[in-house]
């Protein structure tokens, strides 16, 4: 009961990121700056931490999380960029944006999501204390999981009911993925390129995707400076979480 209370935290905690996205789109590449920050922030204080914990525990030679991050970087670049983007170059002097990204790079959050869903539960299986600090995190910094799913969905031209429906899938995965680790467990050499991989998509979608877009209509001090806050948000969360 405890595990699936702290998933509905977390559950309500990707809502009001996603609400909040929505209900201030027309400020759309101030949001899209201070997500991009946000995405930096999880890969540096969030995931490669992570990595770096996982790495000294298993013993696990820490050149396949780093592969699994080029690989995640390079295929989330060459989908977009060869598949989607210009398949037929019918969009060659179009804005580059398509539906279709922001919905496999809000399906790629989805998936982060659900897989915090699983570390609460097995996080519960090590014992309460564990349990509840990684609770914490994952509804600490799961607001900005809510909002970058409707950001990513609403900068590639997305409505605004399926980038909810988006952000609904996403609010439900941290609860499906608590409830599944009854049923199996995730080995943590497993674990580790996933981590990996994630790491490159986050850090391709903020620097090569994200924040262009933020700067491409109004480039301004604001948004950048709303992007070092994202970023020292992260910051001030993983902290707070790790004490």
């Amino acid at each position: 009961m405890t595990v699936i209370l702290f998933a509905l935290g977390a559950v309500c905690s990707t809502l009001a990121g996603g609400v909040f996205g929505l209900r201030h789109k027309r400020h759309l590449h101030r949001i899209l700056g201070f997500t991009a920050g946000v995405l930096l922030g999880v890969v540096a204080f969030d995931v490669l931490p992570e990595i770096f914990e996982l790495v000294e525990s298993t013993g696990v030679d820490p050149l396949y999380p780093m592969l699994a991050l080029v690989i995640g970087f390079l295929s989330i670049h060459v989908l977009e960029k060869s598949v989607l983007l210009h398949a037929g170059h019918e969009d060659d002097y179009a804005s580059h944006t398509h539906p279709r990204v922001g919905m496999i790079s809000a399906l790629a959050l989805i998936g982060h999501s659900l897989a915090d869903g699983v570390a609460i539960g097995l996080a519960f299986q090590a014992g309460s204390d564990v349990g509840v600090a990684v609770a914490v995190a994952v509804i600490a910094h799961d607001f900005s999981d809510g909002l970058n799913t409707v950001g990513l969905m609403l900068a590639h031209r997305n409505t605004d009911r399926r980038s909810a429906g988006f952000m609904l899938m996403g609010a439900l995965a941290p609860l499906l993925g608590a409830l599944s680790t009854v049923l199996f467990t995730v080995p943590d050499n497993v674990l580790l390129i996933y981590l990996g991989g994630f790491a490159g998509f986050l850090l391709y979608v903020g620097a090569s995707d994200i924040l262009p877009q933020a700067h491409s209509a109004r480039p301004s001090g604001l948004t950048m400076l709303l992007t070092t806050a994202g970023a020292a948000l992260m910051l001030m969360v993983t902290q707070i979480a790790h004490v």
